[in-house]
């Protein structure tokens, strides 16, 4: 996993590297999981039946930004696991290019949330501090904390303050 929690003042935050936007997504989420997840959550365990779907994610008032569609992304994640009893374990995203804005097609692998055993609530994924960019070549991006990495490009890395 290429995601780390970081400390806020009353909130809890994540930042997130991968090669490319899509992967970004992927690893967002999957930070997000491990964050609500118990240490010993059973998020993996090989008896679990896996359920593969497409989820289909747009920003309405955003729709060509790409840091507010990462943020859709992680608010349907969190839908699916309360509303519809999906955890998210892992995917595959393609973006769509549209004239209306950007779509995120995602092929999901997800198994039944009430089988895991959580630690934490997220009530919101909020925008403050929020950062999505891409990082070229040679470019270094330094920790917001001792405890993350430094991200040295090319990829892409997210930081996302969430509402506990």
């Amino acid at each position: 996993m290429s995601a780390w929690p970081w400390p806020t003042t009353a909130d809890v935050a994540l930042r997130a590297f991968a090669p490319s936007y899509e992967s970004l997504l992927i690893e967002s989420a999957m930070g997000v999981q491990s964050l609500l997840a118990s240490p010993g959550g059973n998020i993996a365990a090989p008896n679990q039946i896996r359920h593969y779907g497409e989820w289909r994610i747009q920003c309405k008032h955003s729709p060509h930004d790409r840091s507010m569609l990462l943020v859709t992304w992680l608010e349907e994640v969190l839908y699916r696991q309360e509303i519809h009893n999906q955890w998210f374990l892992d995917g595959a995203v393609k973006i769509e290019q549209h004239d209306a804005g950007l779509t995120a097609v995602v092929q999901v692998t997800w198994v039944k949330a009430d089988l895991i055993e959580r630690e934490l609530e997220i009530k919101a994924v909020t925008t403050h501090r929020l950062a999505v960019e891409r990082v070229d070549e040679g470019v270094t991006i330094q920790p917001p904390d001792p405890d993350v990495p430094e991200f040295q490009g090319p990829g892409w890395y997210c930081d996302v303050v969430f509402d506990i």
